[in-house]
């Protein structure tokens, strides 16, 4: 059994807010987010950059990260972004 390496992503929109995101393929799924055709929440809101990546195991464990991540405080977002909030192991 093959098993896909899937992402979690942030994305720094032009407002300065955080998108958190996750995806087996990064660079796919920002370009869909800049065509249009990712999440609707992104749709016009300008210069999408990326900002943070990271590798987190399969689907499940990306599923758990991303929920640990959107819950977390901006200023701890802002952290993990900068390489000080380290993310506990979900797999």
């Amino acid at each position: 059994m093959n098993s896909v390496q899937w992402h979690l992503y942030m994305l720094r929109l032009e407002s300065g807010n955080l998108y958190t995101g996750i995806s087996t393929d990064v660079e796919r799924r920002l370009a869909e987010h800049r065509s249009g055709k990712g999440a609707k929440y992104l749709r016009g809101k300008g210069h999408l950059e990326p900002v943070f990546t990271i590798a987190v195991g399969d689907r499940s464990a990306a599923l758990k990260c991303e929920a640990f991540v959107k819950k977390l405080h901006k200023r701890q977002k802002e952290q993990l972004v900068a390489g000080e909030f380290k993310l506990p192991d979900f797999h």
